[in-house]
């Protein structure tokens, strides 16, 4: 009697890379020269502000200066000779709170 032999089909299998697809790129955030620090209160962290653009409350800020400070923040507060306001012109000079210290001429950035 002959034997048979079994022959075995062997499928190929391909390797199917799946990309995953790209993450939207971010739309990098624009910042606007808003004006430039003119005198800094360290007792109660307050930076006085001569305004080159107009800056409303709750605005990002960036401040950048020297060679170790470069931080961003909200506007908490604005103060215009001792009262609290909510918006603030170009040519206007504010009081405003600052989480780090900074000295004269650091500039401030708006960031849209």
């Amino acid at each position: 009697m002959a034997t048979k032999k079994k022959i075995v089909k062997q499928k190929l299998v391909k390797k199917v890379v799946v990309k995953k697809p790209a993450k939207p790129k971010l739309k990098p955030k624009k910042e606007i020269l808003a004006g430039e620090v003119t005198h800094y209160f360290d007792h109660i962290k307050v930076a006085v502000i001569k305004l080159k653009a107009p800056l409303v409350m709750g605005g990002d800020i960036r401040i950048v200066g020297g060679q170790d400070t470069d931080f961003k923040q909200k506007v908490q507060s604005m103060e215009v000779e001792h009262k609290k306001i909510s918006k603030a012109k170009k040519g206007q000079e504010v009081g405003m709170k600052v989480q780090e210290k900074v000295r004269d001429g650091y500039k401030v950035f708006k960031v849209d």
